[in-house]
């Protein structure tokens, strides 16, 4: 297959290993994440990993690790192939059809210098890596085109929910999907000369969870560690968890901010969705206004109508509820922020808006230039944002909760006799409800109503409840409930 020149020479620049040159100068802490990769290509159980998640979280750092261990265990350098697709200047889809395609034939024919099945027969495995594919038209069914037909494997990262969700259902039975968020205090750790260990929750199922025993042995996992785990969590809540703000912990936050604004969340408004279907623009200034709402109500549920009053009040235009709703989807769409659904319990028809989670509370901090600390001692300074603080911590809650694979989350809203409860996780038939209290002193009969309430209902299937506070000297006389610190609950990934 012949690519034009400046391809080639963009593919090879990718590809420095095939020439027996150094890539990327790489950080020395590689995320969990490149374990997760490891554990799936050893595992072989699907063709295709997706590794989805926020812009400027590590992915395509991860990819490169990744091909660096496979390089030093021994991989034929001929035998990998990297391709980003986030702006490849040389590439037109309008002059080149089905571009995965031809270029994979053109690694066959001029780098491989064999066919990769032929190439798998002979024990000589290929490993494809493509960063952003998601930017393709078509790349879906050009992937299930490949794989089908090619012994291989291949690594897919992406920053779109959407398109990588548009792509599954093409894909399905091929495609094993990780969900990737910023850094967890575990990895954090690291940045600090702290040991935190291993993520609590190992990369092998949900059982754990739905286990008494585990959340009893988080609590005390957490306690053990309790002087390396106030130092991280102080460190997450100053500055948050993108890779950035820690790479560069000498750099001011202000600095910090400016650039998570420019490659994060202008980014993702002013390129990832500004062109939508058919090549129609997307307002910038409403996804801008609707960004802002959402750090300024991050772990609650506002009624849409408020959205779009809001939004009618800032930008002097008549726009519905419904575009609002779009619109919100959009952000969603591009992981800036996640819409927790309000639960769904026994058919009964759906009630409340969703839950606004930020991918990361240092989003909010950046982007509304306020700096409202998680961490207790932080906090003990200036109690009148205790509230805040809260709300921030349950948008924290929810974010890691959404990192966790295959893990089905939801809020109830209070109804007629029932209390809201923060977070219901769903694995099979069990449920777990959750509870935020971000506070240092407890009420037992106020502040776990919403969790006895949803424990007491036989048909809510829920073995015990969790209750999530500031501070390990927090606990309630109830068996049914397990008390434990956000800076401990963090240490499950």
């Amino acid at each position: 297959m012949r690519l034009n020149d400046s391809l080639v020479r963009d593919i090879r620049r990718l590809n420095p290993w095939w020439e027996g040159k150094s890539g990327t100068k790489l950080p020395p802490h590689k995320r969990h994440v490149v374990g997760m990769i490891h554990r799936r290509l050893k595992a072989r159980t699907a063709p295709i990993i997706v590794v989805r998640g926020p812009r400027q979280i590590g992915k395509t750092t991860a990819q490169l690790h990744v091909i660096e261990d496979l390089l030093k265990q021994g991989t034929p350098p001929m035998q990998i192939l990297r391709v980003s697709f986030d702006e490849l200047p040389s590439l037109d889809e309008k002059k080149i059809s089905e571009p995965v395609l031809r270029i994979v034939e053109w690694y066959e024919d001029v780098i491989l210098q064999n066919k990769i099945n032929d190439a798998a027969h002979e024990g000589k495995p290929t490993y494809l890596f493509f960063d952003e594919v998601q930017n393709l038209d078509r790349w879906a069914p050009q992937l299930k085109f490949l794989v089908d037909n090619s012994t291989t494997q291949v690594v897919v990262t992406g920053s779109s929910s959407l398109r990588i969700e548009q792509g599954r259902d093409s894909l399905a039975g091929r495609i094993s999907t990780i969900e990737a968020g910023v850094l967890s205090l575990t990895e954090i750790a690291h940045f600090y000369n702290s040991e935190l260990g291993k993520p609590f929750l190992e990369d092998n199922g949900l059982d754990p969870l739905t286990q008494r025993a585990f959340w009893e042995e988080l609590a005390i996992h957490g306690q053990k560690r309790q002087r390396d785990r106030d130092h991280v969590f102080a460190k997450f809540s100053a500055r948050g968890g993108y890779p950035l703000a820690h790479l560069r912990g000498e750099v001011p936050w202000p600095q910090i901010a400016d650039q998570l604004n420019e490659t994060v969340v202008r980014r993702v408004i002013q390129h990832d969705l500004r062109i939508g279907e058919r090549g129609r623009k997307r307002d910038e200034h409403l996804l801008e206004e609707l960004f802002t709402l959402s750090c300024r109500y991050c772990g609650q549920s506002p009624d849409i109508l408020l959205f779009a009053r809001e939004v009618r009040r800032a930008l002097d235009a008549n726009i519905g509820s419904g575009r609002v709703q779009h619109y919100l989807k959009f952000l969603s769409d591009a992981l800036l922020i996640r819409l927790v659904k309000p639960l769904e319990i026994r058919l009964k028809k759906k009630r409340g808006a969703n839950k606004i989670v930020l991918s990361d509370h240092s989003l909010r901090a950046s982007w509304l230039q306020e700096i409202v600390p998680l961490d207790p001692e932080a906090l003990r300074k200036e109690p009148h944002v205790t509230t805040l603080a809260g709300h921030i911590a349950e948008s924290a809650t929810g974010a890691a909760l959404a990192t966790i694979n295959g893990l089905d989350i939801a809020y109830l809203p209070e109804r007629q006799s029932n209390p809201e409860v923060d977070y219901i996780i769903t694995i099979g038939t069990i449920r777990i409800p959750l509870e935020l209290k971000y506070q240092r002193k407890i009420d037992y009969l106020r502040d776990t109503e919403g969790l006895r309430t949803f424990l007491e209902n036989k048909y809510n299937n829920a073995p015990f409840g969790l209750l999530i506070t500031q501070t390990d000297d927090v606990g309630v006389e109830d068996p049914r409930i397990i008390t434990m610190p956000l800076s401990t609950f963090l240490l499950l990934r």
